[in-house]
């Protein structure tokens, strides 16, 4: 069995805040800990379980 050698680097990670991007790891504490609780989603997703969600109210929604 051959054995692979792995090289690990770090990585910066940007994400947008306000409009700017900036590293994470530049950031306090608090919105550090708040970017690894996010979530990720895809808009189509997001669409399909709210329309499926509030189909018994989509005739009031739109007028």
């Amino acid at each position: 069995m051959q054995k692979h050698h792995e090289k690990k680097i770090p990585v910066e990670v940007y994400s947008r805040v306000v409009g700017y991007f900036r590293p994470v790891n530049q950031w306090n504490k608090g919105k550090q800990e708040e970017f690894h609780e996010r979530k990720e989603f895809m808009k189509e997703e997001l669409f399909k379980v709210a329309t499926h969600e509030y189909s018994g109210y989509s005739e009031n929604l739109t007028h």
